[in-house]
């Protein structure tokens, strides 16, 4: 992530200026300002999954992508810029790589029936590796579009039981996942809820931590949600 975000930067015309901060100043590893800094929380889980992040443009700079989340606790996590007529050959060896069984997590009314499923089938000889479009609804909604390298591998559709509890954007639709929220569901179909608790428990530190920094106020470590992280962290 740190590489695609650097990357990114290089090409950039003009600074790109994250709000908050003094002076726009943030942590290198978890992109908040330095009073706010969750790198010491940082949950380390063994996971049997893989995620693979193709990312929107300018997704790696913005600070209130949840996408880093996963990558810092899926330790196989792959992070792509998403381009039209562009595909980078580290992504197509990275599908084709025999240990990893692909899906690419999307709703199933944009796909074929014959492509779409609900459960990941796990197997002695391939682990799961999701495919997480990582953008706004409608730069996702391209890139699915867009991608025929994506096209031979099923479409896993998720079925939340619950609304999203991101709060740092705006969504078009409260059924509408953050990229960390739908990570965590894919990590259960893996059978893997320890990491997918310690995801969701991190994703909400997070929130809780940028959302403080916004409006210049203090953190409480030993609330709700900084205390189910720290019980998942002891158990790790």
């Amino acid at each position: 992530m740190s590489r695609l975000r650097a990357s990114r930067l290089a090409r950039s015309v003009k600074p790109f200026l994250a709000r908050g901060g003094p002076k726009g100043l943030r942590c290198a590893g978890c992109r908040l300002v330095p009073s706010h800094c969750i790198c010491h929380l940082r949950p380390n889980v063994h996971t049997q999954a893989g995620m693979c992040l193709l990312m929107a443009d300018i997704e790696p700079l913005k600070p209130s992508n949840t996408g880093w989340l996963i990558a810092d606790v899926v330790s196989d996590t792959f992070a792509f810029g998403w381009a039209r007529t562009e595909v980078a050959p580290e992504l197509l060896a990275l599908l084709n790589d025999p240990q990893w069984q692909p899906y690419v997590v999307f709703p199933r009314e944009f796909a074929d029936n014959n492509r779409v499923v609900h459960d990941v089938h796990n197997t002695s000889d391939k682990r799961p590796l999701f495919i997480l479009l990582d953008g706004t609804w409608d730069e996702a909604r391209k890139m699915f579009r867009k991608s025929p390298y994506l096209q031979n591998f099923p479409v896993l559709s998720l079925q939340p039981e619950q609304l999203s509890r991101y709060k740092l954007r705006r969504a078009q639709s409260d059924a509408h996942l953050c990229t960390a929220e739908v990570g965590a569901l894919c990590l259960e179909l893996a059978n893997d809820p320890h990491a997918a608790a310690a995801l969701n428990a991190y994703f909400e530190v997070f929130t809780e931590h940028y959302l403080k920094a916004k409006q210049q106020l203090p953190v409480d470590l030993t609330d709700d949600v900084h205390v189910r992280l720290q019980e998942l962290m002891q158990h790790s």
